[in-house]
């Protein structure tokens, strides 16, 4: 029986259970992965060895799910430790700030960095100011982040964090602090990885909660001289990250692969269970519910990939390894937006294949997902995948509440619902049903 026809028969039983002659589907089967994961291993920062636990655990569950291939393949990495850190404004309002190193900044010097401070609107603010604004002083980016439902205003805001370190030193800044990349004003503050340029000196970088920095705009709205006080310490040496693969080999075309992926690696903060516990639960999940039903005749391979949170390392590791099977890669799909209801389905197919997206999304129609566009690079590792020509999908989940929680302490297993969970788990075997049973040509 087909997943499409099981998963009717499974929203009728409720109300009609004669209609249930069939095995149910156990659609729990996701949250009982992500409860597992961050309840035995819980937050897994890349390079570590909770990242290590996590990419056994998932071996473990691999097969016991009843996968018929399962390995892992490891990758050098550039690893980073958080260490202790402190933030406190000294004059003239003498109290103590929420905030946390970003991923991959240096510590301060074991006495700390104390200086004035002073603030940009946004990271193309911070370029256009000359040196003698930021020279020798903490440079502060208040960028506020709104909520909508597709996240579009992360890109708009997470420059900041990711590069506000190189343009401050560039104008002589001892360290920068940024306004937490996220909609909550809970006193969280926001993690994330940054980057350095080998060309411009290195600086301490942090992000502060968002009443933290609504609070130092509120103090430099009353003084022309605000000092404040950095001490971090944090550890950065060479280390090792996996991605964790495992199959369903097609009955009919084995080595035509339909790839479906998450990430593996969280922050250390929270437990992941939002970024990517509920991913990883849901591609698990299924490949093998697909299996449990009837065989597909094409390869479902699952991917777990280390280290996305650095850079998307793993996602280019996999891509460097499989460079010659990419050509029979009929499709990528990533989940890593979190535990929302999907609510539509996007597509980069070629011209001819775009009527299978409408095809898939009708069989999706009675979960409330409507049909987007054609432009979409499926989630960021399968992105990589995009300029060696893979066809990709993205199933896109309503995110409005994502950045509350989002690189936080508060991403924990009680912000997933359980039901959007079950949604998200039909669609995702909709979807790959319909792909791996089928022999379109996604590419043409």
């Amino acid at each position: 029986m087909k997943i499409h026809q099981l998963l009717l028969g499974l929203s009728l039983s409720g109300l009609f259970p004669a209609l249930a002659a069939t095995p149910a589907l156990n659609q729990d089967l996701a949250f009982e992965l992500v409860a597992s994961l961050t309840t035995e291993v819980g937050p897994r920062i890349a390079g570590s060895d909770a990242e290590r636990r996590a990419a056994d655990w998932a071996v473990r569950h691999f097969k016991a799910l009843g996968y018929d291939k399962v390995w892992t393949e490891s990758f050098d990495m550039p690893g980073w430790t958080r260490g202790q850190a402190s933030l406190e404004v000294m004059s003239p309002f003498p109290q103590p700030l929420v905030l946390t190193s970003l991923g991959g900044s240096i510590g301060t010097p074991a006495e700390g960095i104390t200086a004035d401070l002073v603030m940009f609107d946004s990271i193309e603010a911070l370029q256009q100011a000359n040196k003698a604004q930021v020279e020798g002083k903490i440079v502060f980016i208040n960028k506020a982040m709104q909520k909508d439902k597709s996240g579009s205003f992360y890109g708009q805001v997470v420059a900041a964090r990711a590069r506000g370190a190189v343009e401050a030193a560039k104008l002589g800044a001892k360290a920068v602090v940024i306004r937490s990349v996220g909609t909550s004003n809970n006193r969280f503050a926001h993690t994330g990885t940054m980057k350095y340029d080998p060309e411009v000196q290195a600086i301490p970088a942090v992000a502060v909660s968002v009443p933290d920095a609504l609070n130092l705009a509120r103090m430099l709205e009353k003084t022309d001289k605000l000092t404040l006080k950095l001490q971090m310490n944090n550890q950065l040496e060479a280390a090792k990250s996996q991605n964790v693969i495992a199959e369903i080999t097609g009955s009919e075309q084995p080595d035509e692969i339909v790839l479906i992926g998450a990430h593996l690696d969280s922050w250390d903060q929270g437990t992941g269970a939002l970024d990517d516990g509920a991913g990883v639960g849901l591609v698990m999940a299924t490949g093998a519910l697909l299996k449990q039903q009837q065989r597909p005749k094409r390869t479902v391979r699952v991917v777990l990939y280390g280290n996305e949170e650095g850079g998307l390392l793993g996602a280019r590791a996999y891509a460097a390894a499989h460079q010659q099977e990419l050509a029979k890669h009929v499709m990528a799909a990533e989940s890593d937006f979190g535990a929302g209801k999907i609510w539509k389905l996007e597509s980069r197919f070629g011209e001819n294949a775009q009527s299978f997206a409408q095809q898939m999304q009708q069989k999706m129609a009675h979960l409330g997902i409507e049909l987007g566009g054609n432009e979409t690079h499926g989630g960021p590792d399968v992105s990589v995948l995009v300029p060696a020509g893979v066809p990709v999908v993205g199933l896109m989940q309503d995110g409005t509440d994502y950045f509350d929680y989002h690189h936080t302490p508060n991403d924990t297993l009680d912000k997933v619902d359980p039901q959007a969970l079950k949604q998200n788990l039909q669609a995702w075997l909709l979807m790959t049903d319909t792909v791996a049973n089928s022999t379109v040509d996604l590419r043409k």
